[in-house]
């Protein structure tokens, strides 16, 4: 059954749903279209044996056009509804750390491909962490992208909650015996309890080609924005402050948001036709990102000024058809995403259990925990729903570790016995500087997701 995603994996759109699906089965039999025997254990996989990783390798066939548009369609995502957002609040000589995170995450990514090429037969991130630092790594690594995973799935839910409450406005629904629910909540419940039964699938390309559209979505909602500022609906003509520093923390988390796709980089490398050109995919994909961020940043922070929303698609004029195109596809990508984000803890949970169980079973099992799982995720989405601030969380707690930090412990402790001078100082900066990024990041963003919540339960 996991042979049918080979296509929706080469197109998804979000870093996310890639690690979903790329995870769940080793890239030769993504390539191959065929049954996968590898018996990957979901995200943490299995270290394959070196008769494996040759036939992985000589089977990757990815080109370099096909590799970038990828790459790119794992970075572009929920990142880039905030960049005006952040631009706004940060000033725009924050537009430094902007493209200087897009240096540093390029160089990670490469850092990434070279620690691949020190040991073949790793196949992916948390195998990368285990060859640097053992069992402890592994488990390090594989519980940084879980807790990322699920933080992605709470934004994507309140940007569903957002979005869909501004496409049906004005709509009012009444549920006898819970008064306390909001009509926006209600709406929020019925859609993610429509997605709810895609969990208890296992065959997941019945669902899989309704996130094909990711670059599209990001194309539309740039397109919407240039649209808006061109045919005179908002006049771009509000000035950004220079740097409002106090505000760098916090909208760090969201900017580092934005990069973060390289827990799923190791597997693209591994579908390359040539791996040696992963450097140059990394640099050709995060420099047009970077552009099309950077954009995006000054365009919507130039027309909507100080009262940007976090969410650049809930700023645009709701009258405009283009803008009800991006409002409905923003809605429908966070529906689309919630069983190919369970994809990994799903593998692994089946794996898990023990055999004598049947296959019947192990899929009630497994869908019960998906179902608990997102209902959970309702539940916090709902109570917590402050988009930019979770976000920036995400950003800053989890994000930056595993963009930043982690690849380059890998390769200082993987190269170390050759490791030039200005590289080890390079990237033990890197290290520093990330860990300092996160921890005031994530002190900044708890503070103000915390105030929030305090002023909400006091009005």
């Amino acid at each position: 059954m996991l042979g049918k995603l080979r296509k929706s994996v080469a197109k998804l759109p979000f870093h996310e749903s890639n690690l979903a699906l790329k995870q769940v089965k080793c890239d030769a039999c993504i390539e191959e279209n065929g049954v996968c025997k590898c018996d990957n254990g979901g995200i943490e996989g299995m270290v394959m044996t070196e008769d494996a990783a040759d036939q992985q390798a000589r089977s990757g066939n990815s080109s370099f056009l096909h590799a970038v548009l990828n790459m790119s369609g794992m970075l572009i995502g929920l990142g880039q509804l905030s960049t005006p957002y952040a631009l706004e609040n940060g000033g725009w000589g924050s537009v430094f750390l902007l493209v200087g995170l897009g240096f540093i995450c390029t160089y990670t990514s490469h850092v990434l491909g070279k620690c691949l090429d020190k040991n073949p037969k790793s196949e992916s991130f948390a195998d990368i962490g285990e060859n640097a630092f053992g069992r402890k790594g592994r488990v390090l690594t594989a519980t940084f992208i879980y807790i990322e995973i699920f933080m992605a799935l709470v934004s994507y839910t309140i940007s569903l909650h957002d979005n869909l409450i501004t496409v049906l406005s004005g709509t009012q629904i009444k549920l006898p015996g819970v008064p306390n629910l909001r009509t926006s909540q209600l709406i929020t419940v019925v859609a993610v309890l429509i997605a709810l039964p895609s969990l208890w699938l296992r065959d997941l390309s019945s669902v899989s080609f309704l996130s094909s559209g990711g670059i599209l979505m990001s194309l539309v909602i740039f397109i919407s924005v240039v649209c808006t500022a061109a045919f005179g609906s908002v006049e771009a003509n509000h000035s950004i402050p220079f740097l409002h520093v106090k505000n760098i923390p916090a909208i760090s988390g969201l900017y580092i948001y934005s990069y973060a796709g390289h827990f799923v980089f190791p597997n693209l490398y591994k579908a390359m036709k040539d791996p040696s050109k992963f450097t140059k995919v990394s640099i050709v994909s995060f420099a047009a990102c970077t552009l099309l961020y950077t954009a995006l940043a000054f365009l919507g922070a130039k027309m909507f000024g100080p009262e940007v929303n976090p969410q650049i698609t809930l700023s645009l004029p709701r009258h405009h058809f283009i803008t009800k195109i991006a409002l409905w596809a923003t809605v429908l990508t966070p529906m689309s995403k919630y069983a190919l984000e369970f994809a990994p803890f799903a593998i692994q949970l089946e794996n898990n259990l023990p055999d004598s169980l049947s296959s019947r079973m192990k899929l009630i099992i497994r869908g019960f925990v998906g179902s608990i799982l997102l209902l959970v995720i309702l539940s916090l989405a709902l109570s917590v729903p402050y988009f930019e601030h979770v976000l920036s969380l995400t950003g800053s707690l989890v994000s930056v570790c595993i963009c930043m930090t982690f690849p380059s412990a890998f390769y200082i402790k993987l190269s170390w016995p050759h490791i030039s001078k200005p590289v080890l100082i390079l990237n033990l900066f890197l290290i520093a500087f990330g860990s300092i990024l996160g921890v005031l990041g994530t002190i900044s963003s708890a503070k103000m997701l915390i105030k929030t919540l305090l002023r909400a339960h006091s009005t």
